[in-house]
């Protein structure tokens, strides 16, 4: 009798949650961001850096609904500085630029 060939198993995607529109998408498509204990605010490209983390999507408006608002501060569990703040708010207007130039 012959064996059947098993279908190809489609690979695991990682979805994460943005902390400001709530909308779910593949890890990838979304930044990380680190509070560790004594650091300031922190991105993290590789997804491995130690500490609290919460993810925002590529959508400028999140960005900056983030620097505004206390989503970000709940999702962090720490009141953010206007440092912080100031980080946000540059990472908005470099994905604005970079959408304007697409």
């Amino acid at each position: 009798m012959a064996k059947k060939r098993a279908a190809p198993r489609r690979k695991h995607v990682p979805m994460r949650t943005c902390a400001v529109c709530r909308e779910t998408r593949p890890k990838r498509e979304l930044t990380r961001l680190v509070r560790a204990p004594d650091e300031p605010l922190q991105l993290d490209s590789t997804g491995k850096l130690a500490g609290r983390g919460a993810y925002l999507c590529d959508e400028p408006d999140c960005w900056h609904r983030a620097a505004q608002g206390k989503a970000l501060d709940k999702a962090l569990k720490v009141e953010l500085g206007e440092a912080d703040r100031a980080v946000l708010r540059a990472r908005a207007a470099e994905l604005e630029t970079r959408e304007m130039d697409a």
